[in-house]
């Protein structure tokens, strides 16, 4: 546990005391944009595979505490959970999004507010955390809640942080985004601000998330040893 522990806290303070802070300013000014963005990337891969493996070694141990179990009606909930996480993931990384990497520009486009992102200007981010939420639900080990709530706590703080770095990087530009849309997911719709519009997430986006929900669960036992399905 104590090896998981190290890497979940290096992957927590990776993202939330570098990326979206001043000190990704001051290392972006000092060596550019680009090494930056390919040392993070490479650190940010590095740490994904040692909490895998860290995560793979703690749960072989099988030493560790289980805190809850998960009943029938529980594991049905979080199937469709994970449905809304996973179409909240396939529409995020398919919608032009001013608040991903490298697509500051889509700010200036007329027509930048449509589909997803009337529901949340972090789509995908939500979906993650809605993914982590959605395995804690049936994974009460200690292994397991370190993993899934250390994306949790990712997703959820990592809205936040890219919020302020829009708001720092692009002043004026961000402000009309920013009061049009909603960090929370339907809080902008609820307000007010946004309208639920269906048709502009489109079919293609909606039917490839089924299918790819549907692909993880019938392959869930073949990579990972366990079914979703209860009763399986």
């Amino acid at each position: 546990m104590s090896m998981l522990l190290a890497a979940a806290a290096a992957f927590l303070l990776l993202h939330l005391l570098v990326s979206g802070t001043r000190v990704r300013d001051a290392l972006t000014g000092a060596i550019g944009d680009g090494p930056y963005m390919g040392l993070f990337s490479l650190a940010s891969v590095a740490l994904i595979v040692w909490l895998g493996f860290a995560y793979a070694g703690a749960a072989r141990a099988g030493q560790a505490a289980v805190w809850w179990t998960p009943s029938a009606a529980t594991k049905w909930i979080q199937l469709l959970v994970q449905l809304i996480a996973v179409f909240f993931i396939v529409g995020g990384l398919s919608t032009p999004n001013p608040t991903s990497v490298r697509q500051e520009a889509t700010l200036d486009r007329p027509d930048t507010i449509k589909g997803m992102l009337r529901l949340t200007r972090h789509p995908f981010l939500w979906g993650a955390a809605l993914w982590g939420a959605g395995h804690l639900m049936v994974r009460g080990d200690a292994p397991s809640i370190v993993l899934f709530g250390s994306i949790l706590i990712l997703a959820v703080l990592g809205t936040f942080s890219i919020d302020a770095k829009r708001k720092r990087t692009l002043g004026a530009r961000w402000a009309p985004f920013a009061a049009a849309t909603s960090n929370i997911p339907f809080a902008a719709i609820a307000a007010g601000r946004q309208r639920l519009a269906i048709g502009e997430i489109g079919a293609a986006r909606i039917v490839l998330a089924l299918a790819v929900w549907a692909g993880l669960v019938f392959t869930h036992p073949l990579l990972f040893g366990v079914s979703p399905i209860p009763g399986r």
